[in-house]
């Protein structure tokens, strides 16, 4: 797996631009190489931001969006449309003005669909779904995600991998159901550490100063299942995007930017 490299932003806004700008490009010349691109989402107010960013730059029509599969790292077992939702989130700053295919909006499901209560059935509805999208060239049993984004939480979670908690620790499968998740709502669906670790770059983003300490653990050779952050790395690419408040626990040797 890639080692970390970092970007830090002078404050969140500049933080969310560069990202969205970072990301259209990357879809781009995944689009350009292979004719289609495959992201990961994440929810969140820096996962938000950055998707408002993007509805906001005029080089998103660069992207053919008819062209991109979406997926989510972890969702809130809530009713369809639930404002907590992340992907109810994702459609009102981004997905709701642009031109997506339907079929391509791969979201987990909700708590009033088809598998009612079970969020175990959920997640293996989930996983299901990504192993039929999974070529023969991903080796795996899920596609090989051009990016994955992940927010952190102050406590180093991402997706809804919390530290010590069962679902860190799974090794076999790609989708678990999260019970008595320390943050509400307590049950939820979420990729895998292994899942995370099939896409090409994994993206962890990081703003405030609440998220200080949660980056300095991460980096500092945490293990993941205490600090699960620790643990979300990218076949290729590893990118911390950090504002100053984030990174400023990190020592200063850690700061160079890593290269466009």
């Amino acid at each position: 797996m890639s080692t970390p490299q970092l970007v830090v932003h002078h404050d969140k806004e500049l933080m969310a631009q560069a990202a969205a700008a970072r990301l259209i490009t990357r879809i781009v010349d995944a689009q350009a190489s292979r004719g289609t691109a495959s992201v990961v989402l994440t929810g969140g107010r820096n996962g938000n931001g950055l998707l408002a960013a993007l509805a906001a730059a005029p080089a998103r029509d660069a992207i053919d969006w008819g062209r991109l599969d979406l997926w989510w790292g972890d969702e809130r077992y809530l009713p369809e449309g639930d404002p907590e939702r992340n992907v109810t989130q994702a459609r009102e700053a981004l997905l709701d003005a642009v031109p997506l295919d339907p079929e391509r909006v791969h979201a987990m499901p909700a708590s009033d669909g088809p598998h009612g209560t079970d969020v175990e059935a959920a997640a293996e509805a989930y996983a299901a779904e990504l192993a039929k999208a999974a070529g023969p060239e991903n080796h795996g049993r899920v596609p090989s995600f051009d990016v994955l984004m992940l927010g952190v939480g102050p406590d180093t979670h991402v997706a809804s991998l919390f530290p010590e908690l069962p679902a860190v620790r799974e090794t076999e499968r790609t989708v678990v159901g999260v019970h008595g998740a320390p943050k509400p709502p307590p049950t939820r669906v979420s990729l895998t550490l292994p899942a995370i670790r099939s896409a090409r770059e994994v993206w962890l983003l990081a703003a405030g100063e609440d998220k200080a300490q949660a980056v300095a653990i991460a980096l500092s050779g945490a293990g993941e299942v205490q600090a699960p952050a620790a643990g979300a790395r990218g076949r290729s690419r590893t990118l911390w995007l950090l504002d100053s408040a984030a990174a400023s626990r990190l020592p200063r040797s850690l700061y160079p930017p890593a290269s466009p």
